[in-house]
């Protein structure tokens, strides 16, 4: 009877061992899958707020043009800024990547400053009523993508973060998680002229 109880305890000794690294192989496993699906989570929520900012981006490459000609019809010495424009329009709309996009809406912000600019110029532009509602449209949609960047700049950050801290970065380079660009304007101030400001002053 004692033989048989000092084997059961030798038994349950050698189980022991196994049993924890059974566990800690358990808790292993669940940090991996919950740390990746983290990850994908991250990932894909930094697409959803850059899909949010194009639909914005879209709604001015729509209202640039009406722009650009009804300041033509009072600026036409102003070919050189409204060619610029339409070039840097043309350019952001066919960017194939984020990266591409982000460059190129930084080079449309800056043509539409230059424009901006030339519009307050004529006081008789300014006083028409087309010009005065799409410069409405192009307000609000400036304001739209403001804080549709900034959201996209806040997803993009958490998860750069969670990239570059131990020990989730082990699955980013495990599972080719890589660090996202920031939708950044050049600069606080460039980001202020895009927004349209005109109709106000009388």
């Amino acid at each position: 009877m004692i033989k048989k109880t000092d084997q059961t305890k030798k038994g349950v000794e050698l189980m022991i061992p196994g049993i924890v690294i059974g566990v800690i192989v358990l808790i292993i496993v669940i940090w991996l899958i919950s740390s990746y699906n983290g990850f994908v989570t991250l990932r894909n929520k930094t697409e959803e707020a850059f899909s949010a900012i194009d639909v914005s981006l879209k709604k001015r490459y729509d209202l640039i043009p009406n722009y650009v000609e009804t300041v033509k019809g009072y600026a036409k010495h102003e070919s050189e800024t409204l060619e610029k424009v339409v070039a840097a329009r043309n350019q952001a709309m066919t960017a194939t990547n984020i990266d591409d996009k982000i460059k190129q809406e930084n080079v449309l912000s800056g043509a539409l400053k230059s424009l901006f600019a030339v519009s307050e110029s004529y006081p008789e532009l300014k006083a028409n009523q087309n010009f005065s509602e799409l410069s409405e449209e192009l307000r609000n949609t400036e304001n739209k993508i403001s804080f549709s960047r900034q959201f996209y700049n806040d997803t993009v950050t958490m998860y750069n973060t969670k990239i570059q801290v131990f020990p989730s970065n082990i699955i980013a380079g495990m599972f080719n998680f890589t660090s996202r660009d920031l939708f950044k304007t050049e600069s606080d101030e460039a980001r202020k002229n895009v927004k349209v400001d005109f109709g106000n002053n009388n």
